[in-house]
């Protein structure tokens, strides 16, 4: 530990130098900026007729602007490397040597001048493959030179949190998981140590699978997921960097701080733009046209635990059953919905059996509501061509707004509820545009159902989809998404921490919608929590199927309060910000997060606590994800963990969906766990 603290201060010390130096080149280069400017203003009228100098001049600016934003760039670069220059270490002796060599490998290249021999490689350059495709022994990267073979003497991990050693080890295989990775850097147990290299080795091939297009990963809470997803998308960022780029993924998350998240896990994708959303965001932008605004799931959630009696029909309304009538009620409405007619303008003419073929003779692929546009093209196309003359754009609307009066209507809204009340379900309520709010259980049996009426856009520019949460997406929402992506995806969930009061197994239907090439692996080993929260969590639903790692904590407190004031209190007495980096108070709706935590942050302040910096409130709109404490609803903290967890709930929360709640909000918790019960006296 002395010898990598020691390399660790040199480094830190060249960085300063290099950031000194940086700083020195941008004032400088500013400078000059400015002169140039200066210059260029007070010789314009002088300079030569032909604009040659004045051209030069500008090159030399543009140039110059140029430097000085490279010079930024790198600053952000090494300063975000003085918190954590490098997290791995090979030593490689080539063949035919005697000395290795050490390679160090971190978010970026950094060497003491600029063209010099890097001390710290960018873990996408092609040294760094000695790191992530090879245990100890014989191993080979591709250098611009050619085949550079060899042998890894050794390898080794480091956790750097603000310039300082966390913790730091030697193991034949990259350790992923920081809890893994903290576990062996802080034990000399052998047999913990061959247990934590055979999960990883376990963990690596799924990282490394390269062969399946759809890898399907079910693990229990605790088992590393999250993890080995995202470093999943590290190592097949570096090893198909020819052709995948970090805006190529997509990873579909229950909550807007994944993608800070995301920075927190994995420091070699903190400088990547992975895009994230929401599914939620997603259907809401393609309904924007059809409905004024839509349901959250969130929203849903809530309405569940307030009336549980009415989640049979949210559950029947995105079932294979549902989509089965949807399909029915499309093919209706292939002639139900149309009124052809003879078609006259100008000089152009159709009669109504022409366009009738044309549609479904011609253009029977096309969807429905999208099919006519193809009828008018082929129109419009043969009349241009006879007529040697391009339609302007106003005689090609009116022609257009003819075609499209031969539908009986187009306003999926009405289609869509006309469905609902010919399938014995209530409509919905007839209004204006502006007034249409679509309730969730309505949101993607609508988008389902503009899919096969509409010419669908696929996303090309998607190439790997990673989906988080894998047992709270319905059956509609799989055929959408089959319909929307064909790329390969990394599929990853847990059966148990479902958010419906029924567990239900995605795998049942999935290999049916998306396809039968799909690889499902399964990880019992559940590490990341303690095994006193671990086995609490289990008796909340009856037991799982996961194996526990024995890493043991404090047991978990459950208590019981008169008032939630008086739990809340109790919070601000065990939360331990010194000896913990993250905590959470979690409760079961957003008006319970919000009285909590004003309750809380009143109080913190009060006490001199800096809520500006390590307090958040995570709601719906949250994109931070907050170091220090966080109040939250159970359903927002899915996918998130913490160090330290207190669940506030009352006594009478005891439908199967608070059962859930319970158990996803007791998962969150890496260390300690505290359940607060409020007595209402019911």
């Amino acid at each position: 530990m002395d010898q990598s603290t020691e390399h660790l201060e040199y480094v830190l010390g060249c960085l300063r130098e290099r950031l000194a130096k940086i700083e020195e080149n941008i004032a400088q280069g500013e400078k000059e900026i400015e002169g140039m400017h200066e210059y260029y203003w007070e010789n314009y009228t002088e300079m030569d007729q032909y604009g040659y100098e004045d051209f030069d001049n500008q090159q030399a600016l543009l140039g110059q602007i140029n430097a000085n934003q490279e010079q930024l760039l790198l600053r952000q670069r090494f300063l975000r490397m003085m918190d954590s220059p490098y997290f791995g270490r090979v030593d490689f002796v080539y063949e035919g040597e005697e000395e290795p060599e050490t390679f160090y490998i971190g978010i970026g290249n950094f060497s003491r001048e600029a063209g010099k021999v890097p001390m710290v490689y960018d873990w996408r350059a092609p040294v760094s493959g000695l790191f992530y495709d090879y245990d100890k022994g014989q191993a080979y990267y591709d250098a611009p030179g050619g085949r550079m073979e060899g042998e890894i003497l050794s390898k080794w991990q480091y956790k750097i949190r603000g310039g300082k050693l966390v913790y730091a080890f030697e193991n034949d295989v990259k350790i992923d998981d920081d809890v893994l990775g903290r576990e062996l850097g802080n034990c000399s147990d052998v047999k913990l140590k061959n247990i934590i290299s055979t999960i990883q080795k376990e963990q690596n091939a799924i990282i490394r699978n390269t062969k399946d297009r759809i890898l399907v990963i079910q693990g229990a809470a605790g088992s590393g997921k999250t993890s080995i997803a995202l470093h999943r998308i590290a190592y097949l960022l570096y090893h198909d960097r020819k052709y995948l780029k970090s805006s190529n993924v997509l990873v579909l998350s229950p909550n807007s701080v994944f993608s800070d998240y995301i920075s927190h896990i994995l420091p070699e994708l903190g400088e990547e733009n992975i895009r994230e959303m929401s599914f939620d965001i997603f259907a809401y932008h393609q309904l924007k046209d059809v409905v004024h605004d839509c349901e959250e799931r969130c929203d849903q959630i809530e309405k569940e635990l307030k009336f549980p009696e009415d989640v049979g029909l949210f559950a029947e309304k995105q079932s294979k059953e549902f989509a089965v009538k949807l399909n029915k009620y499309a093919l209706e409405l292939e002639y139900g919905l149309m009124e052809f007619s003879d078609f006259k303008f100008k000089k152009m003419e159709k009669t109504e059996e022409e366009i009738a073929g044309l549609f479904y003779s011609r253009f029977p692929d096309i969807p429905l509501l999208s099919r006519m546009d193809a009828v008018m093209e082929y129109v419009t196309d043969e009349y241009e061509t006879l007529a040697g003359r391009d339609f302007e754009e106003d005689e090609k609307l009116c022609v257009r707004e003819k075609f499209m009066e031969m539908y009986e209507n187009r306003d999926l809204y009405v289609l869509y509820s006309r469905f609902l009340e010919e399938s014995g379900y209530p409509s919905l309520p007839r209004v204006p545009r502006e007034e249409r709010r679509l309730a969730y259980e309505d949101v993607y049996p609508m988008l389902y159902l503009k899919y096969m009426l509409c010419t669908c856009a696929e996303n090309r520019n998607i190439k790997h989809l990673v989906i988080d949460e894998m047992q709270d997406y319905s059956y509609i929402q799989y055929e959408i998404l089959a319909k929307l992506f064909s790329c390969r995806m990394t599929v990853l969930g847990d059966r148990a921490q479902t958010m419906e009061g029924v567990q239900r197994n995605v795998m049942d239907f999935l290999p049916q919608v998306l396809g039968k090439d799909i690889r499902c692996l399964s990880l019992r080993k559940s590490y990341r929590n303690t095994i006193e929260i671990a086995e609490y969590a289990e008796r909340i639903v009856g037991g799982t199927d996961a194996e526990l790692f024995e890493r043991h904590g404090a047991p978990v407190r459950e208590v019981i309060f008169s008032t939630v004031e008086e739990a809340l209190q109790e919070v601000l007495v065990q939360l331990d910000l010194e000896k913990f980096e993250t905590a959470a108070v979690l409760v079961m709706t957003q008006d319970a997060a919000d009285f909590a935590a004003g309750y809380l942050k009143c109080r913190l302040e009060e006490n001199g606590f800096d809520t500006e910096k390590r307090f958040a409130c995570m709601d719906r709109n949250s994109t931070i994800f907050c170091k220090g404490l966080t109040v939250t609803t159970f359903y927002h903290a899915k996918g998130l963990e913490f160090d330290q967890v207190f669940t506030v709930y009352k006594n009478t929360d005891r439908t199967p969906l608070h059962r859930q709640a319970k158990y996803i909000c007791a998962t969150r918790a890496l260390h300690e766990l505290c359940m607060f019960e409020v007595d209402f006296g019911g």
